[in-house]
């Protein structure tokens, strides 16, 4: 039988602005699931009824009132680096240990305003910055398809609870890959938007502002616009938030290029492999046309060239603490501003220039084609207490070679999204990675909601709401 949470997003909302289903009962479906669930996977930081009950209250007013509220009722989860008012929001980091956010990220403001109900906080890496979600404060977050494996990161925990069915929507950030990497891990859709589509921030210092961008995740292609078309549009406190979204155009309209490795000789699992092209022939068995084609990269255009950004942006922000007590740091955030430390600003330069080239390239290569396709990574998940698996095809990896698919994209400021394509024989999901130009973004969601289906009828993947599908 469904319950109240095993839903879409769609559902619950229409029906509590039906008087179908009361907010109040929403509220304490999701407190049950999360104390029945979280324990097990460790994807909320902490679980607060206080809080939820209250919007729920707030909520069953606005509705009596007359509002129209297209995420009424909907429970969410936050990632633990985007500032919710009144709750304690660490970055899973003991230097926030006791923060308290003062206010609302403008995307948090956005979803209180559509009638969502704030859940918890998810679990993240300490500061946002790793591959894995384990954190000083609160632990190891665990995959729900697998407990011994990691849901990877930063956004593990946001990833978590939606593949454990605790909510239907959830928040993450994406920098580099933090919010498409672990949705694919889990299998549930994961989008980093257009840098300035949804506005980021007022929140924490971050080591590279201009490419990290707030992620919406969920379940299915259907509820990921929803929840996009709420947080979208431009906000005076963000400047670069004046993006200007061009219309979504159906794909089959679309020129659209399969890259298998993105055009580097990179290592990719047998596994991945074969899920991303039995999920490319399923789309062209229906009729979709897809070109093989792939982006001219430069020279060094790979994640290795952009990592001192990022370890010079901990430097910046961390480093004198780190030197006075590094017993409060995950010892992995630690040795990145070391590194950070170390660099000379002539390093700095490269990666900003290594991103500018990798921008120009994406940008030349969609005056051609329309939309990219890839894999989102190249290999499944890992067992936790690792930064990354072992090896990749057969060769060993460093920490990093699981994200080789993904930064690029925040550095040219495209939307992308990873929609889930198929699993391997242990059950284990693989993404397929949707990218277009700036501004696409509702071409890169019409054509996840078009690609969804096909993977369906398909028998590639399996609905997350199957009476709904019936």
């Amino acid at each position: 039988m469904t319950t109240l949470l095993d839903q879409s997003a769609s559902a619950i909302a229409a029906a509590v602005a039906a008087g179908q289903i009361e907010p109040l009962d929403l509220a304490e479906a999701a407190l049950a699931r999360a104390a029945e669930r979280n324990p097990t996977i460790n994807a909320l930081t902490r679980i607060e009824a206080a809080p939820i009950r209250a919007e729920a209250a707030a909520l069953t007013q606005r509705i009596a009132a007359g509002e129209a509220l297209p995420l009424a009722g909907v429970p969410v989860v936050i990632k633990d680096n985007i500032w919710v008012k009144d709750r304690r929001v660490t970055q899973g980091s003991r230097l926030f240990e006791d923060h308290i956010a003062p206010e609302d990220a403008i995307a948090t403001a956005r979803l209180r305003a559509a009638g969502a109900l704030i859940l918890g906080i998810s679990t993240c890496s300490e500061f946002a910055c790793k591959g894995v979600t384990n954190t000083p404060l609160y632990g190891t977050t665990r995959n729900p398809l697998d407990k011994d494996l990691t849901p990877g990161g930063s956004s593990g925990g946001s990833a978590a609870a939606l593949a454990d069915g605790i909510v239907p929507l959830a928040l993450g950030t994406d920098g580099g890959g933090s919010g498409r990497r672990p949705a694919a891990h889990c299998g549930v859709i994961g989008f980093k938007p257009s840098q300035g589509a949804i506005p980021y921030g007022p929140g924490f210092p971050e080591p590279f502002w201009d490419i990290c961008t707030i992620a919406p995740m969920a379940r299915t292609a259907a509820d990921l616009s929803l929840l996009f078309e709420t947080l979208v549009g431009a906000e005076e406190r963000d400047v670069i938030s004046r993006l200007t979204l061009a219309p979504a155009e159906e794909s089959r309209s679309l020129r659209i290029a399969f890259a298998p490795r993105m055009g580097r000789d990179v290592a990719m699992d047998a596994d991945a492999t074969a899920v991303t092209l039995a999920a490319i022939d399923a789309l062209r068995s229906a009729g979709v046309v897809i070109h093989d084609a792939a982006p001219d990269w430069p020279d060094g255009g790979n994640e290795g060239a952009l990592m001192p950004l990022q370890f010079a942006g901990l430097a910046a922000l961390h480093g004198q603490k780190w030197k006075s007590r590094p017993e409060l740091f995950d010892p992995d955030i630690g040795t990145q501003i070391e590194q950070g430390l170390a660099l000379p600003g002539t390093a700095v330069a490269r990666a900003l220039d290594a991103g500018r080239a990798m921008r120009t390239a994406l940008a030349a290569f969609f005056t051609r084609y329309d939309l990219l396709l890839c894999p989102t990574t190249p290999c499944a998940a890992w067992p936790l207490g690792r930064p990354g698996p072992e090896s990749i095809g057969g060769r060993p990896a460093s920490p990093r070679d699981h994200a080789v698919f993904t930064p690029q994209m925040n550095h040219a400021r495209s939307p992308a999204l990873s929609l889930p394509c198929g699993s391997n024989p242990r059950g284990l999901p693989f993404g397929l990675q949707i990218i277009a130009r700036v501004g696409a973004d509702r071409s890169v969601l019409a054509a996840a909601r078009h690609f969804e289906s096909i993977f369906l009828s398909a028998g590639l993947t399996s609905a997350p709401f199957p009476d709904e599908a019936a």
